[in-house]
């Protein structure tokens, strides 16, 4: 036990990290960045050579971002196409089937 009487040391709160865990995040990335780009030196003998080859895959992916964000525009317009044609579609079948139903009361009643 301690000696103003708080409990013992386990049963004490934890004080928390000063930082939130988004630096945390951040800095684990950046250390995985280092360490890919140090392996990547050994392996090429040089670090412009490692450069050049993160750079290459960066570009890629930069590359497949833009040509997906350019085809967005084009596909949403498809899509608010087919989704007004299945609720064109639905509004008929309703008013079939309210149709059906009333022509049924009136034969029935």
């Amino acid at each position: 036990m301690t000696d103003d009487g708080a409990g013992p040391v386990w049963a004490q709160k934890r004080r928390r990290s000063g930082s939130p865990p988004v630096v945390g995040f951040l800095v684990g990335l950046l250390a995985l960045f280092g360490a890919l780009v140090l392996v990547l030196s050994v392996m090429d003998r040089s670090v412009a050579e490692a450069g050049a080859r993160v750079d290459g895959w960066i570009g890629k992916g930069l590359e497949m971002v833009g040509g997906a964000a350019e085809k967005a525009p084009e596909a949403a317009e498809k899509a608010a196409d087919e989704a007004g044609q299945a609720a064109e579609k639905t509004g008929e079948a309703v008013e079939a089937g309210a149709a059906a139903t009333a022509t049924g009361m009136k034969k029935a009643g």
